[in-house]
């Protein structure tokens, strides 16, 4: 019965990320309407429980003419489309935090496999085969902590597979707790 307590302590820690977060959200939304035209949120599909499609929310870190659904690895030169105040969100992470609300919609976790593209078949298939599509998709994951962007889609895939099998209380502690870590020396980040 983790999964129920799983949900509210997702919803009491994001609603009080949310709150406590606010002004300094204002700060990093004046920042991007600064820097360059656009929205300041991004809005993209990917896969989410039981692979019903959902729209992530991120503070937007690239130029509004960048490819759609194009994973920044796969872009031939992704630095071109990456804007100034989007360097430092990449690599502070801080692009992430408009999931909060995704975490408070239901549509993520605060830990979980990260959510794939819509069109990434071959990550969703490989968590279709070892039952990793039943669970909400994370801010941060098993495989966020031991290699992020480094790692290959079948071992993200393998660490994804891990943690649905031994999801607990303990673990989610150790993997926030890693996640804050990794974050603040940019561990395993390609951007």
């Amino acid at each position: 019965m983790y999964s129920i307590l799983k949900r509210v302590i997702d919803l009491g820690l994001a609603i009080a990320a949310c709150i406590v977060l606010a002004p300094f959200m204002a700060l990093l939304i004046a920042m991007i309407k600064l820097d360059s035209p656009g929205p300041v949120i991004f809005r993209q599909k990917r896969v989410g429980r039981d692979k019903h499609h959902f729209d992530i929310l991120k503070f937007r870190t690239m130029r509004i003419d960048t490819p759609k659904d194009v994973p920044t690895h796969m872009l031939k030169d992704p630095d071109v489309y990456v804007t100034r105040a989007g360097r430092f969100l990449r690599r502070t992470s801080l692009d992430e935090l408009p999931q909060l609300v995704n975490i408070i919609k239901g549509d993520m976790s605060i830990v979980g496999p990260r959510p794939a593209l819509w069109n990434q078949y071959d990550l969703i298939g490989l968590r279709d085969k070892y039952g990793a599509n039943g669970i909400r998709p994370g801010l941060t994951g098993l495989a966020q902590i031991m290699g992020r962007d480094e790692l290959p889609i079948k071992v993200k895939a393998r660490y994804d597979v891990i943690y649905c099998r031994k999801m607990c209380l303990s673990l989610d502690i150790k993997i926030i707790l890693r996640t804050f870590g990794n974050v603040i020396r940019a561990r395993g980040l390609h951007h």
